[in-house]
């Protein structure tokens, strides 16, 4: 057998090649022989353009049956998968593309023309229903054929970009054996079986929606419900038919959100899961109260997808609200101060992984992965946390803060210094302080001070409105404050925290 990951994930495909694999509430279905047959065409359309092993299919489209089959298409052909979030804009894809320098790229029909003159080799078109566009109509003429090219563990299997706190965003290099431990070490650890029935709500460009709920299911050989995105009605249709729900916080605060959400919702399912940001403990104790499901609390990264999980069999220990578990089996775990030294159960450090499932460095940075890999190449998170202590079980992680000044909302990640790049790009301004303050509904909500020119008639409105058509909707500050000056300290440094606590408060 291939040593790829889409041998691994299909190592249990069916015997009846007619079983389906996922649907959509459409009415739309797509069985384990199709996807054999239609990845077979994508990634002999991707053979014929004559591409080098290491070379990167950039794909920014709409969630769709097609955008699945391109990425198992990618995998099955060797290549390397690029997947951006759908919310950037012209400026942050330009940089990706800069950065990667794809041979392929996969867009929406509308922004073909205008990405196309970026430099891509090969550009291909996938529309929001995925089921039209350049890329699907060349395939067509495909054979349904293709044997899986062989891959070795330290080969690149995905190129996922997560944002830095000193600039632009950096390109994290997972191989083959990095996804593949992680999705063998899940199958497990979660109890997947071939009757599961997978409820996914979540988008497909990052960890948790394409690596953890997407290759849980498939490498069990269960059904996946497959929703475009999260609406909290159409959730609870489908829950009653399913058995596995991943989602982040604010999925779960929505639902909980209708007051007639309850037990009545939940006959056939057998585990919630919650990752991507803190889940709150009002929170995890009203869902139980409604459901008596215990949400299970996990911790990954873009980086290491995943890294430490509450117990799925309570046998195996209890799920505790505000941690996010022990190390999964096959990781390493340890807390260190800032000497290195590693701490005593209870205190709080840094927060430093080890395992197969942690990545090989970031793409064309070469400073940055020795930056962040202590010299016995162990992975500093940039998470602080303690293990055990405060009540928490021995060995349990409890994240108790961030190193850096990354803003998690909605499950995605804002870095402020992003942010402030494009804010002090504008005429009117003179500096900027991006922050993040607490929010009911996503966790936490980007927040910005900003300073401006004098006579300036900028107001906080105008502000967000220009920022909406440079940047993702999810990094535009939801409050911006017009202020005379930041806060700072002796030596000049700007004092968030100070700004985080005078605009917390509710507006």
């Amino acid at each position: 057998m291939s040593g790829s990951l889409y041998s691994v994930l299909t190592a249990r495909t069916p015997a009846d090649p007619s079983r389906i694999l996922l649907e959509t509430p459409g009415g739309v279905s797509l069985s384990w022989g199709e996807m054999e047959a239609r990845t077979a065409q994508v990634a002999n359309l991707l053979r014929s353009l004559q591409l080098a092993p290491d070379a990167r299919v950039m794909v920014q489209v709409e969630k769709s049956i097609g955008a699945l089959i391109l990425y198992l298409a990618t995998q099955r052909a060797g290549l390397v998968y690029v997947p951006l979030n759908t919310a950037y804009r012209d400026s942050e894809i330009a940089y990706f593309i800069e950065n990667a320098e794809p041979w392929v790229l996969v867009c929406a029909p509308a922004d073909a023309a205008r990405l196309s003159v970026l430099g891509v080799p090969h550009v291909f078109t996938l529309d929001a229903a995925g089921t039209g566009g350049t890329l699907l109509e060349r395939a067509a003429d495909q054979s349904s054929d293709f044997s899986a090219v062989d891959r070795s563990p330290d080969d690149l299997a995905c190129i996922l970009y997560t944002s830095g706190t000193t600039g632009r965003s950096k390109g994290a290099m997972l191989s083959h054996g990095n996804l593949t431990s992680n999705a063998l070490t899940l199958d497990v650890a979660w109890g997947w079986s071939g009757g599961d029935i997978l409820l996914h709500a979540l988008p497909i460009f990052h960890v948790h929606g394409l690596f953890v709920a997407l290759h849980g299911a498939m490498r069990s050989g269960a059904r996946i419900i497959w929703l475009p995105k999260f609406e909290a009605a159409e959730v609870r249709r489908q829950l009653p038919r399913s058995t596995v729900f991943m989602g982040v916080p604010t999925m779960y605060t929505r639902l909980l959100a209708d007051p007639a959400f309850g037990r009545e919702d939940c006959p056939t399912m057998r585990l919630f899961v919650s990752g991507s940001a803190p889940l709150a403990a009002e929170t995890f104790e009203s869902f139980r109260a409604r459901t008596g499901h215990t949400i299970l609390e996990r911790y990954g990264m873009s980086e290491t997808s995943m890294l430490c999980s509450n117990p799925y069999d309570p046998a195996s220990g209890p799920r505790v609200g505000g941690t996010v578990g022990p190390a999964l089996p096959g990781v390493s775990l340890r807390i260190a101060d800032d000497a290195g030294v590693e701490c005593a159960p209870g205190e709080i450090g840094g927060v430093q992984v080890r395992g197969p499932n942690i990545f090989l460095g970031y793409w064309r940075a070469p400073e940055k992965t020795r930056e962040d890999f202590t010299a016995d190449r162990w992975f500093k998170t940039g998470d602080v946390g303690r293990l055990g202590g405060s009540g928490a079980p021995a060995g349990y992680l409890t994240i108790v803060g961030r190193s850096k000044d990354l803003i998690i909302t909605g499950g995605y990640n804002v870095y402020p210094k992003e942010v402030e790049g494009f804010i002090d790009e504008l005429p009117a301004v003179v500096e900027s302080a991006v922050f993040g303050i607490p929010d009911p509904d996503f966790g936490e909500a980007v927040a910005a001070a900003v300073v401006l020119q004098k006579d300036a008639a900028l107001t906080g409105e105008e502000l967000i409105a220009t920022l909406r058509d440079r940047i993702a909707r999810f990094k535009v500050p939801k409050r911006v404050h017009i202020v005379e000056e930041l806060p700072r300290n002796a030596m000049g440094k700007v004092q968030k925290n100070a700004l985080r606590i005078t605009y917390s408060a509710p507006a």
